[in-house]
């Protein structure tokens, strides 16, 4: 998959027409990949085009209204991962704060007919683009007839709070409810990030665990326990995560801690995902170590069960 960063105004002329749809695309869901789908037949319909799409980074909230911003469902990197994997040719990323001073006439002769050679395109019913957003639906339309591109209006492409929209599995995760989380996502909510050296108090107890540099940008789930899989590079292990402030050890800050089941090795540095699949208990302050150690190793037990591993 081919994927355009930078300013947009210095993109490489498109060599092949696509279909493209335009929106945040965050957590890449069920009602993203259903337009991922609809391009694909768009694409097949007319021969010779590509599947393209157009995302922000950041958030166009974090831009103009950073109090309503709403915490991510994954990094911009787990975004173009989703959408590679959902067979999408080529992705431009948007600068936000650059596109929303563009003129709209600019931002589609640029963006949607120079770099993309838009043959058909897709947006948010309330789509507005452009200085002032004075930019719409409309606006895409009428240019559409000037440059040879329909224009078709998704509801699945907004953010508006029904069943399936990365709002509602937002909740669904703060809540920690990664169960229903998946249903919606069409996968398990994960977080990445590279394994950072932690006060190591996992392995002096013989449970090694992997703490994860999340970006505070994503949404963190209830805090618990939850079983998984952490996965790197080619490698997919089984595993049990806390999620939390330790408070058996008087933790303050919220940490992402995986032990990865019947798997020892050094992660430190290395960029890994951490699958939430399960919710399997609330964190709780235990007396002390041995009180601790009990119920990880009984965490998992209960991880093995649900997740269909065998023991050792």
């Amino acid at each position: 998959m081919k994927v355009l960063t930078g300013d947009p105004a210095g993109w490489e002329p498109a060599t092949e027409r696509s279909v493209v749809a335009v929106g945040v695309f965050d957590g890449v869901h069920r009602g993203h990949q259903a337009v991922l789908e609809e391009l694909a037949v768009l694409a097949r319909e007319q021969t010779g085009l590509i599947r393209g799409v157009l995302t922000f980074d950041p958030h166009p909230l974090a831009v103009v209204a950073p109090d309503r911003a709403p915490q991510l469902l994954g990094t911009i990197h787990q975004r173009l991962g989703c959408l590679a994997a959902h067979g999408v040719d080529v992705v431009g990323v948007l600068p936000f704060a650059q596109i929303r001073a563009m003129d709209p006439d600019q931002f589609i002769k640029s963006v949607l007919v120079d770099a993309f050679g838009a043959a058909a395109v897709a947006v948010g019913r309330d789509f507005r683009f452009g200085l002032n957003r004075s930019g719409d639906v409309e606006t895409l339309k009428a240019a559409g007839e000037r440059w040879g591109f329909a224009t078709d209006a998704v509801p699945l492409l907004s953010e508006d709070d029904t069943q399936l929209s990365s709002t509602r599995i937002r909740a669904l995760v703060a809540e920690g409810d990664v169960e229903e989380a998946a249903v919606l996502l069409g996968r398990p909510y994960a977080i990445e990030g590279p394994v950072v050296r932690g006060e190591g108090r996992g392995r002096t107890i013989g449970i090694p665990t992997a703490n994860v540099n999340y970006e505070p940008s994503i949404v963190l789930p209830a805090t618990g326990v939850y079983a998984g899989c952490v996965t790197f590079e080619h490698n997919r292990i089984p595993a049990v995560t806390n999620v939390g402030v330790r408070p058996t050890f008087d933790g303050r800050a919220v940490t992402v801690e995986a032990h990865l089941i019947d798997w020892d090795g050094d992660l430190y540095g290395r960029m890994i995902e951490v699958e939430l699949a399960h919710r399997l208990r609330d964190e709780e302050k235990f007396d002390g170590v041995d009180g601790l150690v009990e119920q990880i190793r009984s965490d998992v037990t209960a991880a093995r069960r649900v997740l269909g591993v065998d023991g050792e």
